[in-house]
């Protein structure tokens, strides 16, 4: 997963929603009939909590203002003028001032001066996007990577964003004024209409002025990122001891408060090995992979899911949240203090246990998630263009329609080849599907290796980050890229251990570099850090070559995460041939797309589910964490009994509202679902063209243009479900 991206405004994805006046009556749903999981969408309601004042009317005639200009510039300019001065009055205040006297001071007119004001504002906004950029990350550095103990300082260090204020300050001193004045900012209606049309500059020019399509209050933006920080710790530190994770059988002798003196836990009833912790849900969901071939693997699967439906359910037992002194047995729900012989040497530094307790975490992941979604909603005054955050994410973020991607989604739910493919993996496995196999892994190719295998190759290769760096040049050459051109990229890429699971920051000025995060064990990156990093390293190429390669600095990037998301994915894709394990053949191919189905199937249902919990949190503003907790697991179990109980049965499970991003990166999943469909017809291309390198270049210095226009230069068509459904059905035996 890449960072949270201030992408075409630079305060959208940290807001998350946006509000406008009410649609009227009539308005559609946002939510399609036939995907609703929830009551219907309305706007936003008033917020409770006090707000700083939107932007009212401006008290200025401009159409006398407009005749004014014309008359000084020439009727030729009376197009520009218009619509300039429609895009300053929109979000002008009182406090503001004489919009009159700045509109004749400031309206250019001559190319030359319009190209020069380009210009500097182009380079200033790198420079001073960077550097804030740089000092943000400077600031969360402690939380984001494993490299010493939390202070209690450390998260109030994380939750302060230095770029809080930059935009407000940019329209306070007018600097954005110029940009909305002299340059056109288009919806994402027209965008669509005319985009294909447009010249690089004019894509540029969009950038500029996106960047100021919201005004939104520096207080607030603080208030957001604070929230978002807070999440993404407590996501960082959301780990369980899986050594501590005991049968039934062997639990039940002692009872739940482990009295003294009764029997220990018989040899073999603990499932997983001293020393596994693992990160919710990235590293259950992986490790629940990696025992496909196991002999208790089925045991262990059941055992992982049951730790995941505690976790979204919060019926999970607060002491046993990263602390491996407590055993836990996830399907009774009982605790008790771990014998002393089997607690880790590295388990956390805490107070003295002299009892075990069973109380439930008392739905502290949902106050998270609720805080964000409070703070994000303190915005939503000073969007005059969306009326949501689903709207501000889908429209402005993703510049795609809510609509259209549910379209894509409910296409892959419901697809005649999903219940081809669960029959194959039927076959495969020799049994009926359970929930478990919903991350089903055995489409990836391991190389004839097992789990502990892979651990062993990684951890010798990658002892630390250092290594891992060193070997960047290699792995970029591996894939295609030139020599020189692998050692320039590697050298803009710098690599840290992560004290989550992983993920890539990209830089937003030339001289700066991108981190690689990733986490690293203390005897080595396991196979699990691995696979990571080697996604994590997608997006790092991704972001230095759209950035040092792209024409304009406006356009760094790529449409938006899901694309990033998509580049990323086609170098994990490969992990193993970069470890000389395998190599593709026939058999291997038509694994590999039926595992890039069941994939998109799997985590489009997630998309679905967080999408329709932030349609009811607009619906319940009021609402309590509790109450919060209890529609995400019913909207959870909506989808699942619609589209995955068929197939895995457990009706009613939740397991579809387990993903952490949900809580750390909001609004962030539907790009995973999106970059699987965008990833197989980059691989579809790629694989055409022959070597990954140089294709991967080509699309990626194209930079941040709309998504379909961005598709069709990259593989000649627009973001669709076909390729990969009638590539499925094809590898099934079914008609191309």
């Amino acid at each position: 997963m890449r960072s949270a991206l201030v992408h075409l405004v630079p305060l959208v994805f940290l807001a998350g929603c946006a509000g406008e006046p009410p649609p009227p009556a009539e308005a559609p749903s946002p939510c399609p009939p036939e995907a609703r999981t929830c009551a219907p969408c309305p706007a936003p309601a008033c917020p409770a909590v006090a707000l700083p004042h939107a932007p009212g009317p401006v008290g200025v005639d401009l159409g006398a203002l407009e005749a004014e200009l014309v008359g000084k510039h020439g009727e030729a300019a009376r197009p520009r003028i218009k619509r300039g001065l429609a895009q300053v009055a929109s979000l002008w205040r009182a406090e503001d001032g004489d919009l009159g006297a700045f509109v004749r001071a400031q309206f250019l007119a001559e190319p030359a001066a319009i190209d020069a004001t380009f210009a500097r504002l182009e380079g200033l906004l790198e420079q001073l996007e960077g550097h804030l950029h740089e000092m943000g990350r400077a600031l969360r550095f402690p939380t984001d990577t494993d490299t010493g103990p939390l202070f209690p300082l450390d998260p109030l260090l994380a939750g302060y964003e230095p770029a809080a204020h930059l935009y407000e300050d940019l329209f306070q001193s007018k600097i954005a004024f110029v940009a909305l004045l002299n340059f056109p900012l288009s919806d994402l209606a027209t965008k669509s209409a005319e985009g294909e049309r447009w010249s690089r500059r004019r894509w540029a020019e969009d950038r500029l002025t996106g960047r100021f399509a919201l005004r939104i209050p520096g207080a607030v933006a603080q208030d957001i990122a604070r929230a978002g920080a807070e999440g993404d710790l407590y996501i960082s530190d959301y780990n369980v001891w899986m050594h501590h994770l005991v049968s039934e059988k062997g639990f039940g002798a002692q009872g739940a408060e482990g009295r003294p003196g009764a029997p220990s836990v018989e040899s073999g009833e603990r499932p997983f090995p001293s020393g596994l912790r693992l990160i919710s849900h990235w590293n259950l969901r992986d490790e629940l992979k990696a025992n496909y071939g196991d002999p208790r693997g089925l045991e262990k699967q059941r055992m992982i899911v049951q730790v995941m439906e505690r976790i979204v359910t919060q019926t999970i037992p607060a002491a046993v949240i990263d602390d491996p002194r407590v055993d836990w047995n996830p399907f009774t729900n009982e605790v008790r203090p771990a014998p002393a012989a089997e607690i880790e040497p590295s388990a956390p530094n805490r107070a003295p246990l002299t009892t075990a307790s069973a109380r439930p975490e008392p739905f502290v992941r949902y106050e998270k998630l609720l805080a964000s979604f409070r703070a994000s909603r303190r915005a939503d005054p000073f969007s005059p263009i969306a009326n949501s955050a689903m709207k501000r994410r889908f429209e402005l973020t993703r510049e795609i329609g809510e609509d259209r991607v549910r379209g894509l989604f409910l296409s892959i739910l419901g697809s005649k080849t999903i219940p081809k493919v669960a029959a194959e993996i039927e076959r495969r496995l020799g049994r009926k599907l359970g929930p478990q196999d919903l991350w089903y892994a055995g489409f990836k190719p391991r190389g004839g290796k097992t789990e502990a295998e892979l651990d062993a190759i990684t951890r010798k290769r990658y002892p630390d980050a250092k290594a891992f760096s060193a070997d960047i040049p290699r792995i970029l050459v591996e894939l295609g890229f030139p020599k020189d051109h692998a050692r320039t990229i590697a050298d803009k890429i710098a690599v840290d251990p992560s004290r989550g699971a992983g993920h890539a920051m990209e830089p937003r000025r030339r001289g700066d570099k991108a981190r690689l995060r990733t986490r690293i064990e203390k005897d080595g990156m396991n196979y699990k850090g691995y696979n990571i990093a080697v996604h994590e390293l997608g997006h790092n190429v991704e972001q230095v070559l759209s950035l040092y390669d792209v024409d304009h600095t406006l356009l760094a990037g790529v449409p938006n995460n899901a694309f990033t998301e998509a580049l990323a994915f086609t170098f994990q894709a490969r992990d193993l041939e970069l470890l000389g394990l395998s190599k593709p053949t026939a058999e291997s191919e038509r694994d590999r797309v039926l595992g890039e189905l069941w994939s998109a199937w799997e985590i489009a249902g997630v998309a679905l589910v967080e999408t329709d919990v932030w349609h009811w949190l607009y619906e319940h503003p009021e609402a309590t964490a509790e109450e919060l907790g209890k529609a995400a697991v019913t909207i959870a179990k909506r989808y699942w009994n619609q589209y995955y109980a068929p197939l895995l049965g457990s009706p009613d499970s939740a397991l579809l509202a387990i993903y952490s991003h949900a809580i750390s990166t909001p609004l962030y999943l539907p790009d995973y679902p999106l970059g699987h469909l965008i990833a197989f017809q980059i691989e579809e291309h790629v694989r055409k063209q022959g070597k990954l390198g140089p294709e991967f270049e080509r699309m990626a210095k194209y930079g941040s243009v709309l998504p379909d226009l961005w598709m069709k230069h990259a593989t000649g068509e627009p973001i669709s479900a076909g390729p990969l459904l009638r590539a499925a059905e094809k590898a099934l035996g079914g008609k191309p």
